[in-house]
């Protein structure tokens, strides 16, 4: 999937460039599905720890391929969960909003990840309200688009709102399949997005159709396997590798996807995006 080819490109497509990313990840030493906190997760399905590590270190190995800048933190015993770094935090401008989770079993991640921003020089702002990091915060450009629904709640848009000075745009989700933002939208550069309709309520899907008219519309058979749930440098996007249609648009958009396999990690309701937490010094 990661060949690029030219012929499949429309003569339309504009000329992409890659920016070079500085990223954050976990490795999944201690995955499992022990608890159910979305509808992925059934702990009555085997896990393979193993494989989980191995599809993960494949991913890795495509982000320094791809020449980002790729700092780890370590995983702690007890948080099977915490391989999902993009639910750690948000960071823009080298201040790091740190993440509450809604639920228990994944709580102490969020103290865990605001330790490793405060101990790599990042500007640590304790949250006050509910919210998951990346998960629910995607930055397009200038502007912040926020997910809530299911896991953050809506007042953290305010409280991300006065500390970045930047304008936010709420979006309610509607399905639980697609409970965190970075599952039904992928931000593809600063300017355009890819995104599931139908994880939307009306309102917010009025205000996509009008703020981005030329999206990738994807399919309901990509996103049931976390298609949208990817990472772009502005040209390649790292994508789940069996999301075809998918493929296909971005690469006829211009875009240079790159299939990766998270199979395993999908059984705890999490692919690429969920693995990448973007560092914005």
């Amino acid at each position: 999937m990661s060949t690029n080819l030219d012929a499949l490109v429309s003569p339309e497509a504009p000329v992409r460039t890659a920016l070079k990313r500085t990223i954050l990840m976990c490795k999944p030493s201690h995955f499992t599905v022990v608890y159910r906190i979305n509808p992925w997760m059934d702990p009555a399905v085997p896990t393979d720890t193993a494989l989980a590590v191995a599809q993960w270190q494949t991913l890795y190995d495509t982000y320094v391929g791809l020449g980002f800048d790729v700092h780890l933190i370590d995983p702690i015993d007890g948080l099977p969960d915490m391989v999902y770094a993009a639910n750690g935090g948000f960071v823009i401008d080298n201040i790091a909003y740190g993440a509450a989770f809604t639920y228990p079993q994944r709580q102490p991640e969020g103290p865990a990840y605001m330790d490793w921003f405060r101990e790599n020089g990042f500007d640590v702002r304790v949250p006050q309200e509910i919210n998951e990091g990346e998960g629910d915060f995607l930055l397009v450009g200038d502007v912040i688009l926020a997910g809530t629904g299911f896991r953050s709640a809506s007042n953290s848009h305010e409280e991300v709102s006065a500390i970045y000075g930047r304008p936010v745009i709420t979006l309610n989700l509607v399905n639980p399949n697609f409970y965190h933002l970075d599952t039904a939208i992928a931000v593809l550069d600063d300017t355009n997005i890819a995104y599931l309709p139908s994880a939307f309520d009306e309102p917010s899907l009025a205000s996509l159709r009008e703020r981005y008219p030329d999206a990738v519309i994807a399919t309901e058979e990509d996103a049931a396997i976390l298609g949208l749930n990817s990472y772009s440098d502005g040209y390649n996007v790292v994508i789940a590798a069996r999301a075809k249609d998918f493929e296909r648009q971005l690469r006829e958009r211009g875009y240079n996807p790159i299939g990766v396999d998270l199979s395993e990690l999908l059984l705890g309701g999490g692919g690429v995006k969920c693995c990448t937490l973007e560092l914005r010094r």
